[in-house]
């Protein structure tokens, strides 16, 4: 019985590592004047066209 919740804990647990380390990709790659990876932007729901574009007119 206790197996779906463990499993439960460790897929949260998993998700927040997940985001928190496509954050820190993120914030990483602007300060240093780079492009982020799409992956990233996709974990944390940011669509990466869009993201290329910002700034540009």
């Amino acid at each position: 019985m206790s197996t779906p919740r463990k499993n439960k804990f460790f897929a949260t647990l998993d998700t927040f590592a997940t985001v928190f380390g496509s954050a820190a990709a993120v914030s990483a790659a602007v300060d240093a004047g780079r492009v982020p990876k799409a992956k990233h932007l996709d974990n944390l729901g940011i669509d990466p066209v869009a993201f290329r574009n910002i700034g540009k007119v």
